[in-house]
């Protein structure tokens, strides 16, 4: 069983073949190699490999930080760079590709191997985090409450389509907002901010399966001017060391608005 499959980017053939022949030594799988930016991009949807060993220097109109940037929007796979060249405009130009690392030639094998390894751990930790975030999206569309996901500055991460409905927002409008600014109440209270820290601060010490949650109700005040009574429950995301680090708002249309905000357990 191979650790991973590599491509290798590389327009000097001798070079290219070294490092395909030292990879497979390594445990990996280097079904091919390619000299060109264009035909980086054939072979990587031909193969699906883990990773592009990617020389920034290609012959041809596309260099390889241009194919990189093609490779990463078309078929999400991370380049690891192999270059000669540290000046700051190559730097910053391949910085925008999000790379898995740089590979400065002239390198020896120990370098090779410890830079792909951190190389492909990484990839298959975005790769699982995608994967979570797909589920999390597939779930949050089957779920019939307004959810709204809001980081430690309480302003908004995601949110599900149901949210946007309640809110009268466009699919992503809401991102960036204060959670305060996207859930306006008509007696203009400042939203969550202390009922969450009160809420974070009784979550300490319980159990994860139980945290402190904060009743929420009241009517909201819609971008249009219109207004809907609203009530649900607010929770705070706690971090390793127990310090709130966001919140998570689910929410839902009622007949008519309840008292304000309760914290509960």
């Amino acid at each position: 069983m191979t650790k991973g499959t590599i491509l290798v980017v590389e327009d000097e053939s001798i070079v290219a073949m070294d490092l395909q022949q030292r990879l497979i030594g390594m445990g990996y799988s280097v079904p091919a190699t390619a000299a060109t930016g264009h035909d980086a991009l054939k072979k990587v949807a031909d193969f699906h490999p883990d990773l592009v060993l990617m020389d920034i220097r290609l012959r041809g109109d596309m260099d390889g930080i241009e194919a990189a940037e093609q490779i990463r929007d078309l078929l999400d796979v991370p380049p690891l760079y192999l270059t000669a060249y540290t000046d700051e405009e190559t730097l910053r130009r391949a910085k925008i590709t999000e790379p898995f690392g740089y590979l400065v030639k002239p390198f020896d094998e120990r370098t090779l191997r410890s830079t792909v390894e951190m190389a492909l751990y990484r990839s298959q930790r975005e790769r699982q985090l995608k994967r979570c975030q797909a589920r999390l999206d597939a779930t949050l569309r089957c779920v019939s409450e307004a959810v709204i996901v809001a980081d430690e500055n309480l302003r908004v991460v995601s949110t599900n389509s149901q949210a946007d409905a309640l809110t009268g927002r466009k699919r992503g409008e809401a991102s960036g907002l204060q959670l305060s600014a996207l859930l306006r109440f008509q007696d203009g209270r400042e939203v969550l901010a202390d009922e969450l820290i009160e809420a974070a601060r009784q979550a300490r010490g319980q159990p994860a399966t139980k945290p402190a949650m904060v009743r929420l109700s009241g009517t909201l005040t819609t971008p249009a001017g219109g207004s809907v009574p609203v009530e649900g429950r607010v929770a705070p995301i706690i971090d390793r060391q127990g310090a709130p680090n966001g919140a998570i708002v689910a929410i839902r249309a009622t007949a008519e608005a309840g008292p304000g905000f309760s914290v509960a357990n």
